[in-house]
């Protein structure tokens, strides 16, 4: 064989290589990321459900917070970088594919393109948030909701919109939900390299946190849904008021304790996966 064609391949192996080893880097440092304000929203969620706290239970509260800690800003600008790291992933996957024998099928493609977006926002009011610490990640989620409800309700067929968009939400909540309880993340994980305890660890945070997760997002999603068939856009919620809502049932402050436990443990279950996934 050609020496130059050796060397072009050999070139071209090691750039993959940098490549993947890049890319690895950036998704185990968004899923810690995503873990880090999974906790602290849980937490404060926690906090609420006792009556303990008037922070926002949502991405802003959890950069309040985290602001007002031991190196504070070094910590909020790590988040916002590993955010970033989360977004390029995505990006990755949306240009090149994701493993699994269906990584590179147009509807991965989709959705992976669908978390570079959310993320890009993200990252980018996490950052803004590190740099002027004169807004709460962006402003408070319920606020947002109510807005982005507002202007889309102004164009034409808003209500439809809306609603669509709602019922999307719920659909996406439940999709979670299942995906979560059958242990669909198991395509994801190096199992190989896990212990036993390791597994159980996984599979408890996994099961119970992915349940809550696709709770709140089908309860937001709810709300969507009357603001476009009320034609109202406070009946909007954003996640703080959605985890609120919770301690309005029958059950009391206990409910809202149950679903803020389980957004802990879906915070641990991320740091699982930046230790564990498959990239």
């Amino acid at each position: 064989m050609d020496t130059s064609a050796l060397a072009r391949t050999g070139r071209f192996r090691a750039e993959r290589a940098a490549r993947g080893s890049v890319t690895e880097g950036a998704a185990r440092a968004g899923l810690a990321a995503r873990g880090v304000i999974y906790l602290l929203v849980g937490a404060l969620a926690l906090q609420i459900a006792f009556g303990n706290t008037r922070e926002q239970a949502d991405r802003g509260g959890a950069l309040e917070e985290l602001s007002h800690k031991p190196f504070g800003a070094v910590l909020l600008w790590a988040l916002g970088i590993g955010l970033v790291g989360m977004a390029l992933w995505r990006l990755s996957e949306a240009l090149f594919g994701s493993v699994g024998e269906d990584g590179r099928s147009a509807r991965k493609r989709l959705l992976a393109t669908v978390r570079f977006a959310f993320y890009v926002f993200v990252a980018y009011s996490v950052l803004s948030f590190a740099a002027t610490r004169n807004q709460s990640g962006g402003g408070s989620s319920d606020q947002q909701s109510r807005d982005a409800t507002s202007r889309a309700l102004e164009v034409p067929a808003g209500q439809w919109l809306v609603g669509a968009a709602g019922i999307a939400v719920v659909v996406a909540g439940g999709w979670i939900a299942v995906r979560a309880v059958l242990r669909k993340y198991h395509d994801e994980l190096r199992l190989g390299q896990m212990s036993r305890r390791a597994r159980q660890l996984v599979d408890v945070t996994g099961v119970v946190g992915g349940v809550a997760r696709g709770l709140v997002f089908a309860v937001a999603g709810v709300f969507a849904v009357r603001a476009a068939i009320d034609y109202e856009s406070d009946r909007a919620k954003g996640l703080d008021d959605t985890l609120r809502t919770f301690a309005d049932t029958p059950l009391g402050p206990w409910l809202l304790a149950c679903v803020a436990a389980g957004l802990v443990l879906f915070g641990v279950f991320s740091f699982a996966m930046a230790r564990w996934q498959r990239v």
